[in-house]
């Protein structure tokens, strides 16, 4: 697909509702970033795992709320995520996928249901996506939406705190924002909390170990502008930094940006969820 057809159909996508935004995906017919989409949604990052690591993941999570606020988890061997939505089907329900084993990165797929396996359990954390739309709605202006390319994320040398084999440090994404904009952004982005809440750091990127923001970890480098600062969010990508140390026989996450679309509004108070008991 072409640039120009690749934005097209971007901003088609846009202007659906969440299910059928999802239902493309399902389809196999979308494998893009997911900012912008399915506006006033929750969306998340998805960590699948065996059920042998499944325990300490969540303790990593609730250790280390900030980078990894838990928003939902599957039944042992269940693909559908009942508590997230009405038929959210945790196989084929995001763009794309990537397959770790033992710690390192095999391919990204669009369907992982041939991977599938009766002791895996997923985790869905909220994403900061969720919160560009009140941003916006309050005249903030956000580069990767209006241009279309995937947020830029870095690791740092900001620490978690370890559980069992995971550990390592805080991935961020990061935003420019317009000096004046930047308390109104804080403030905004902390009604928040299932989203990452407000941003960790503002300012010097090297304050917290990143070397240079023309080179992310993943994603797409964002100039900052004279009159704007880089503004810092702890990101959910941080759990497959830790899964690079815990090295399970396989852990299959959302590729960084690509994420899964759920039922809830952006402004609901999110339960957590060990199962749905079904």
């Amino acid at each position: 697909m072409s640039q120009a057809q690749h934005q097209s159909h971007y901003t088609q996508l846009r202007a659906l509702q969440t299910e059928a935004v999802r239902d493309i995906v399902r389809a196999g017919d979308y494998s893009g970033h997911t900012t912008g989409l399915a506006a006033g949604r929750l969306q998340a990052n998805v960590v699948i795992l065996p059920e042998d690591h499944a325990v300490d993941f969540l303790r990593f999570c609730q250790r280390n709320a900030k980078a990894c606020p838990l928003v939902g988890v599957s039944d042992r061997a269940s693909p559908m995520m009942h508590t997230l939505g009405a038929d959210i089907d945790i196989r084929t329900d995001v763009p794309s996928y990537r397959i770790y084993r033992n710690g390192v990165v095999e391919q990204e797929v669009t369907d992982i249901s041939d991977l599938w396996r009766d002791d895996l359990v997923a985790f869905a954390l909220g994403c900061s996506f969720t919160f560009e739309r009140a941003l916006m709605a309050d005249g903030i202006r956000l580069h990767h939406i209006e241009r279309n390319f995937t947020i830029p994320m870095y690791r740092t040398s900001v620490p978690t705190e370890p559980a069992g084999p995971f550990n390592g440090g805080v991935v961020v994404s990061m935003r420019p924002i317009a000096r004046a904009d930047v308390d109104r952004t804080r403030e905004i982005s902390a009604r928040y909390p299932f989203a990452h809440g407000a941003p960790i750091h503002v300012g010097e990127p090297h304050a917290i170990g990143i070397a240079s923001l023309d080179e992310p970890d993943w994603g797409d480098a964002c100039a900052v502008g004279d009159d704007e600062v880089p503004v810092f969010w702890a990101c959910g990508v941080t759990p497959q930094n830790a899964v690079l140390n815990a090295k399970p026989d396989i852990c299959i996450t959302h590729t960084p940006g690509c994420m899964l679309v759920t039922d809830i509004d952006e402004n609901q108070e999110v339960p957590v969820y060990a199962g749905t008991g079904r």
